[in-house]
């Protein structure tokens, strides 16, 4: 047996495992909880700035039509000349549409990842409750955001339901007439002051999460996080559920 084994052959070579390729860093850091985490908080921050710059914008409606449409055209001539009219709208666009996919992603993402790490639901009414009513919404609110984002493009941008309901029509360039023609339909008020609370809702407990998910959830600071996330919620809520209300109640007009 010992002659059997110093008769062995010396071993001229050891087997070298692959290598792995190396994830771009992005790619990478977005295949963990925390880059999905930052990647919500980012665009959350991108989708919070829209919809205040948005509402800012529109409260123009309640200078007359001519303010509102001069305002909506500004829109259409953002950099020209350097840019043809449009496109920088058309850019703007795209990037919030990238900013809404990425954010959704990383948000079913990481109820994914959150389900598979508790293997058993909450396991008594009591730690149900310790989640706010934001929190436990989170889902729905976002889906009845997303629905309610597709319903306002139809109606105010691509004119497609503009004219279902009344006698009026949807006149390109009229961006104050097909508001106005829009929400003296009160189906369509209501549906847009429900989705507006919905949105609140929404953005109450997504501004509140975004200081804990960028690092900035200092307790010193626990009570302002809060009134930041109210006040916010509540001047988006108040200024876009204001647009309908005004036009049934007469004040915005033709």
């Amino acid at each position: 047996m010992a002659q059997a084994i110093q008769s062995r052959e010396p071993v001229t070579g050891t087997a070298v495992a692959p290598k792995k390729r190396r994830k771009f860093f992005i790619t990478d850091l977005y295949s963990t909880a925390v880059g999905k985490k930052y990647v919500m908080a980012i665009t959350g921050i991108v989708l919070l700035g829209f919809v205040f710059v948005h509402m800012i914008g529109n409260l123009k409606m309640y200078l007359g039509a001519e303010d509102f449409n001069h305002y909506a055209e500004f829109l259409r001539e953002l950099l020209v000349p350097i840019l043809p009219r449009t496109i920088a709208l058309w850019l703007l666009r795209g990037g919030l549409l990238v900013a809404v996919v990425l954010h959704v992603h990383a948000a079913y993402s990481l109820t994914r990842l959150n389900r598979s790490a508790r293997s058993v639901k909450y396991q008594s009414p009591r730690d149900y409750q310790v989640a706010s009513f934001a929190s436990r919404t989170m889902r729905w609110t976002g889906i009845i955001v997303f629905l309610f984002v597709f319903w306002h493009l139809a109606d105010l941008t691509w004119g497609w339901w503009n004219a279902v309901g009344n006698d009026g029509t949807f006149v390109r360039g009229d961006a104050y007439g097909n508001v106005v023609r829009s929400f003296e339909r009160v189906p369509v008020s209501i549906l847009y002051i429900v989705a507006n609370i919905a949105l609140g809702t929404h953005l109450f407990h997504g501004v509140w999460s975004l200081f804990q998910s960028m690092g900035w959830n200092n307790p010193k600071f626990k009570e302002w996080r809060r009134t930041i996330a109210i006040a916010f919620a509540t001047i988006i809520v108040v200024g876009n559920v204001s647009f309908p209300i005004a036009v049934l109640a007469g004040i915005v007009g033709k």
